[in-house]
């Protein structure tokens, strides 16, 4: 019954949302990549007829749980040599992000839309051992149709914020069939498991095995990193940077007043501004503009060839480049957290042995705000002006911004192993 009631309000959505997106494909050219793939047009490539045992798809819907993927396709990798592992994304950012960071999956493939016949389409071409989805991607019609083919379902670094938890809570009684097609669940924490067990999945098979984003982010970690995106965007060694990490809408305003401010004390002082989506880009350069900053060069131009010179703002209208550019920095401030967005990953800055302030919207992202608050290295503000004086602060005592950054950093490299933990779970569902 559950399920007949759910493919009729799909069809009743995708009645508005299919002219939506497809306006938008052709004014935009967004979404062009993965509109084909998505109903299940994928060439008719290799890709699909390789061999290999076990057949592992691992499923990870952008470039947050691309993070997470990365180090569990490796350990898995290292299981089983001989395996057939195909990641897929939902987002074209994740799908870009997904071919640079996870080499090791055998083919990087666009998830498909949850209409049953696209679904059987795709399945029988990939024809999993197991399905791995990456932080509590669930779609009915997908999770059934496994269960039909005999595939294996194992959650891997689930996590429920306390908004996505209201949401589950209240259809409870759907999503409680949903979970008990699911093998295994490998949790994040404690309240995670608990969170899961409360809209229905059954507790003899969660699993609490930690955050696989620590492995990720401590491995990519390296000198040479640091040196080439500093040379790409000429940071001398001793120059000082504000790097702003995904800001959204009304933080930059923020930012920038800040940054002015910064400069009556310190005017050599730099900025890095990077907006969470890029399609902001040429609004958040008028905004630099507004506020009084000319000499603002975007990152797309100095891909194209111009060197930053004497401009002391920097506006990333690219993806992927976040992680390197939180190398640069002399301290951080994290967005999607002045704004009630519920925050983002605070552990990428950590993991370069600096000091991330934030706003207080963090639900999202609440372990890493915890440990990372115990260790000295992450800032909770309330206002603009209280992140203005908690900078000024810790730029005039460098010793102790440099000793928080690093307990930050230690914070983040004692919490590795979670991947392995998740490749072992895997392995033993497959058996």
């Amino acid at each position: 019954m559950w399920s007949g009631l759910y493919n009729a309000l799909l069809f009743a959505a995708a009645v508005f949302a299919v002219p939506f997106y497809g306006a938008k494909m052709l004014l935009t050219g967004k979404y062009r990549k993965s509109f084909g793939p998505k109903f299940g047009f994928f060439p008719q490539s290799a890709a699909f007829r390789m061999t290999g045992a076990p057949r592992i798809w691992i499923h990870a819907v952008s470039v947050g749980e691309v993070t997470a993927a990365a180090p569990i396709v490796a350990s898995l990798r290292s299981r089983f040599a001989g395996a057939y592992i195909v990641l897929s994304t939902s987002t074209e950012t994740g799908q870009e992000m997904a071919r640079k960071l996870v080499p090791a999956a055998s083919a990087h493939i666009y998830y498909p839309l949850d209409i049953p016949r696209v679904v059987r389409k795709v399945i029988d071409w990939v024809n999993p051992d197991v399905f791995v989805p990456v932080e509590t991607e669930l779609w009915p019609n997908f999770i059934r149709i496994c269960r039909e083919r005999g595939a294996r379902i194992v959650m891997a670094n689930g996590r429920l914020s306390p908004r996505s938890f209201r949401r589950y809570r209240g259809t409870r009684f759907f999503w409680k069939e949903v979970l008990a097609s699911l093998d295994a669940a490998g949790v994040i924490s404690a309240t995670d498991a608990e969170r899961f067990a409360a809209i229905g999945m059954p507790a003899e098979r969660i699993h609490i095995l930690g955050n696989s984003k620590f492995d990720s982010l401590a491995a990519r970690v390296s000198p040479e990193l640091k040196q080439e995106i500093a040379g790409r965007l000429g940071i001398a060694p001793r120059d000082e940077v504000l790097v702003a990490g995904s800001t959204h809408e009304g933080e930059e305003a923020v930012i920038l007043e800040i940054y002015r401010r910064l400069l009556e004390r310190r005017p050599d002082f730099k900025l890095i501004l990077i907006p969470r989506h890029i399609e902001r880009g040429a609004a958040c350069v008028e905004l630099v503009r507004q506020a009084g900053f000319s000499d603002c060069i975007t990152m797309s131009e100095i891909l194209d060839g111009r060197s930053r010179r004497e401009e002391r703002v920097i506006l990333v209208d690219v993806i992927g480049e976040l992680f390197k550019l939180y190398s640069l920095a002399t301290v951080v401030f994290c967005g999607g957290s002045l704004v009630p967005k519920g925050g983002q990953n605070i552990l990428e800055a950590a993991a370069w042995g600096k000091v991330v302030f934030h706003g207080p919207y963090m639900d999202d992202f609440r372990e890493e705000r915890m440990l990372l608050e115990e260790a000295g290295a992450g800032i909770t503000v309330r206002s603009k002006e209280e992140l203005f004086a908690g900078i000024g602060d810790l730029l005039e005592r460098p010793d102790v911004l440099r000793s928080r950054g690093e307990a930050g950093r230690q914070a983040v490299a004692t919490n590795k192993g979670a991947a392995e933990r998740y490749a072992a779970l895997i392995a033993d569902v497959l058996k």
